[in-house]
């Protein structure tokens, strides 16, 4: 387990994108990074499928409004969880496994003013540094496929929420069985330590204490938005490059090639999950 971790550790600090890039991108179009508002970093740093739209999804699915208490877990640079903080009016702790993404959600959040409504922590989602019955919420977003042991993170979510709280997720879906050289690739890529199906997704849902409230198919419209997001990354690498920060891995590319064939082909997917815990 502990070689999994570090390998997620490792693919995220080589990701392409990075606080670093996102700072650098808006201070060449605005001329400066004084005074920047929350909405502008929203074309930059939702590093998830479907963007914006997606967290409004997952904010309709887990209840959240003004004063709801959100654990995004996988929290990365913090994208949605500023985003529930300034459009929802939530409270958000995000938890990161990644110090580079940990450090970079801190910087970004403290230059839009969101420092009293998200907190990004340095931490691991199978053993949450949070009380129990402390949340209203749990969300993550095509994040949790790295946790090597989904039942222990899933049992760690439902332990911090209070009764009738919610967790409501997206997730990558394996629809058929891979090949044990994709799974390699996947894994050396991105770090894909859990690919299992709907079914077992459920099942660990609710062997965790959860009842489930509805599950959604995401996999047409993953095909269409990975297809656009490999371009997007094959341009944000060379930018990268050009700004000298962290521009991924030549296995990384491969693995993101690989991933949006098999969901065009309808062998991996996604899907998005919602639950309750029982009053």
């Amino acid at each position: 387990m502990a070689s999994q971790i570090r390998t997620a550790v490792d693919f995220y600090e080589r990701h392409p994108i990075s606080a670093q890039i996102i700072l650098t991108k808006l201070e060449a179009a605005r001329g400066t990074l004084d005074g920047l508002r929350p909405d502008e970093l929203f074309p930059h740093d939702q590093d998830h499928y479907g963007g914006t739209l997606a967290n409004d999804a997952l904010a309709k699915c887990a209840h959240i409004g003004s004063g709801t208490k959100v654990v995004d877990l996988c929290a990365g640079l913090g994208g949605p969880a500023r985003y529930l903080a300034h459009c929802y009016g939530a409270f958000v702790t995000g938890v990161e496994l990644t110090p580079a993404r940990v450090a970079g959600a801190s910087d970004l959040t403290r230059r839009v003013g969101l420092n009293k409504q998200v907190q990004v922590i340095e931490g691991n989602v199978m053993a949450l540094p949070l009380p129990d019955e402390s949340q209203d919420a749990v969300v993550s977003q095509e994040a949790l496929f790295h946790v090597p042991d989904l039942a222990r993170a899933l049992r760690e979510a439902h332990r911090v929420l209070r009764p009738g709280g919610r967790i409501a997720f997206t997730d990558w879906i394996a629809h058929k069985p891979l090949s044990a050289a994709d799974e390699k690739l996947l894994w050396d890529g991105m770090a894909a330590a859990t690919l299992i199906n709907i079914d077992r997704h459920e099942e660990l849902l609710r062997g965790a204490g959860f009842e489930i409230e509805s599950i959604e198919d995401e996999t047409d419209r993953w095909g269409i938005i990975l297809a656009e997001r490999l371009r997007m990354y094959q341009k944000l690498r060379g930018e990268a490059e050009q700004a000298s920060a962290p521009a991924g891995h030549d296995d990384f590319y491969e693995s993101y090639v690989l991933f949006v064939s098999l969901v065009q082909q309808k062998i991996m997917g996604g899907a998005r999950f919602a639950a309750v815990k029982p009053a």
